[in-house]
Order: C-alpha cells, then structure tokens, then sequence
C-alpha cells in the first residue's frame, strides 16, 4: 500500500471523529494506580446503559484491556481496506495492539513515532461506526501516546485516575498541569485504592494514606468524581476477564462506580 499523505490520513480521522458524540482520555501520572481497571469499568459500565460505546488500548506497549474483557483470543478483523473492532458486547467495541501480537508475552519495541502513527490507524483506519462515547486508555505517564491522542482528537475530555498516597498525588497535579495545557476539559479526578473494610470487623484500613485524591482536586479546583475502595475482587475480576461492575455488581467498589458513572454523564 502507498503511503498516504498527511492530509489523507487528517481526513480519515475527522471523517472517524465526526461519528463520534464524546471523546474521553483516561490517564494517570504514574502506573500501577489501576487505571486501566477505571476504564474497562467505565466503557462497561456505559455500554450497559445502552450508549454505544469505542475503546481504545492507547498503551502499545503494555496493552492489557483485550485480557480485562476477557477476549484476549479474538483478532481483528480486515473488511475491505479497513480494520473491524472486536466486539466485547451488543455495545461495546474494543481496538488494541493484543490483538496484532503473535503472543500475549511478545514485546512491542518502538520509537516514538511508530507509536504516533500506530494510533493514527487505530483512529482513521478502523470501521468503529457511530458512538456515543470514544475512550481512550492511555499508558502512565504524559509521553507520546498522550500527546498524540491530544493531537489527533480535538475536544477530548480527561479523567485522571490517582491513588491517596503523596508519591501518586505529585504525578496527579503533573497530569492536570498536562490536561491544562493542551486544552483538554478535565471532568475531574478518580481516587482509586482509597481504603480497604476488613472482613472481620469492619473497620476502614488506609493502606495508601487517605484523602490524598479529595486534596488534589481542591487545590487544583477540579472535581473529585469518587473514591474507589480496595477491594479483592477487582483483582479477580481483571484477571478472570470480568469486571468488577458485572463480577462483584453488589460491592461498595462498584456503587461508588456507578456513582461517578452518573456524575461523568452529567
């Protein structure tokens, strides 16, 4: 195939975007806060209502939603020259770089702008039809997926997703400071990991220190969606391919999910 032109490839994802009613970047400053986890939950929990609803597995080098969703065996399909999302549900597609690799353990080993262009076919490239939501879930950090989504999809809308303790916190005032910057609205800031009940007796345990998410959004003057407490069956549920909003739809995790659900939609 001919390389296309700048201008081609600009056209094939306005023509993508101009299907799509809201844009959302889910990220954090630092990794291992459980983004991802916020959201498979999200573009699950959204489907479920009945909005259609896209998303994208912006972390090429460790993409891990196809796994979270528990489709990890699918591919992609090709239609003509395009590209067919796989389908978790009657609502919700997913796009990820698992499904190009020869094996689950195979690492992606590149440079900057293979990462740039990779996305730009997972947007203009892709048959995602009409949808009322497009999420995208980034890797840590405000690096060249970041920028490129930011680039690509103008009117994008952030979430970022922090933990309590101080470490995560300082990543978290760096990832508003990057939304800030290129003009992303920011709908406000997920605590994920906020405290832990023990089973025996009920009391809250803070392993990660505690209100650290509620002090962030207040200085930043940005909204605090929720906080999310630990829970062992979101563990379970990421790892068994069912998340914790259909696998454990009865926990405190998950009302306070439905919850900042609610407050997103707003």
């Amino acid at each position: 195939m001919l390389k296309e032109s700048k201008t081609e490839e600009d056209k094939k994802i306005s023509d993508m975007l101009a299907k799509v009613k809201n844009r959302l970047l889910v990220f954090s400053g630092k990794g291992g806060v459980g983004k991802s986890t916020v959201a498979v939950n999200l573009a699950l929990a959204l489907s479920r209502q009945g909005l259609r609803v896209g998303l994208l597995d912006a972390d090429i080098h460790g993409p891990n939603l196809a796994k979270m969703l528990g489709v990890e065996e699918k591919r992609m399909e090709i239609t003509g020259e395009r590209l067919c999302p796989v389908q978790v549900n009657e609502n919700l597609k997913l796009v990820s770089m698992a499904f190009l690799l020869d094996s689950p353990g195979s690492p992606v080993i590149w440079r900057g702008p293979m990462k740039m262009k990779i996305i730009q076919q997972f947007l203009g490239d892709v048959e995602w039809g009409e949808l009322d939501w497009l999420i995208c879930d980034s890797p840590p950090g405000t690096g060249d997926e970041h920028l490129s989504i930011a680039q690509l999809i103008p009117s994008t809308a952030a979430l970022i997703v922090t933990t309590p303790q101080d470490v995560s916190i300082l990543d978290s005032r760096k990832a508003v400071s990057f939304a800030q910057k290129l003009n992303l609205k920011i709908l406000g800031i997920v605590e994920n990991m906020s405290v832990l009940s023990c089973p025996h007796c009920g009391k809250d345990i803070e392993l990660f220190k505690k209100g650290g998410g509620e002090k962030v959004a207040s200085e930043l003057g940005v909204p605090l969606l929720g906080k999310i407490p630990i829970d062992p069956r979101i563990v379970e549920s990421g790892d068994s391919g069912e998340p914790f909003v259909l696998n454990a739809a009865d926990s405190e995790a998950a009302r306070v999910f439905g919850e900042i659900v609610k407050k997103i939609l707003k």
